[in-house]
């Protein structure tokens, strides 16, 4: 018995891993879903609870889907963020979008883009002695 696990153990280990196939694999909803949640705790308090929200409300919103395709895409889009999700919480280099993703955008997604971007700007305004006089925000 021991024998056997040695050489399952010696033969994972010889071979060399691919880490492109390896992140190339899809997860089922639920871990994903999990995993998404978990990959933004590294995030700070305000992208985590944004990031939360449009995680749960996307994952809400198709999961009545039956389309195999669909699902596929889904899956294989969120597999992709969270690949490009910094594993380390003080890292601030996130990727910036293709310019070949603005022109296959359809109108409805473009107008999500543009509000998300407010709604980030919003988050990161930096504080100064006038914004905590006024309770944060400016007149």
């Amino acid at each position: 018995m021991h024998a056997s696990i040695r050489r399952f153990a010696t033969s994972v280990t010889s071979k060399p891993l691919n880490l492109k196939a390896t992140s190339a694999t899809l997860l089922p909803p639920i871990p994903l879903y999990r995993s998404l949640l978990r990959a933004h705790r590294g995030l700070p308090i305000e992208m985590r609870s944004l990031g939360d929200d449009y995680v749960k409300a996307e994952f809400r919103r198709h999961k009545d889907v039956t389309n195999p395709v669909y699902v596929m895409g889904f899956l294989s889009q969120w597999k992709m963020y969270l690949d490009e999700l910094p594993k380390d919480p003080d890292a601030k280099n996130f990727k910036k979008l293709d310019a070949t993703v603005f022109e296959k955008m359809s109108p409805e997604q473009l107008g999500q883009l543009y509000e998300l971007m407010h709604a980030t700007k919003q988050i990161w305004k930096p504080v100064t002695g006038e914004n905590i006089e006024n309770g944060g925000t400016k007149s």
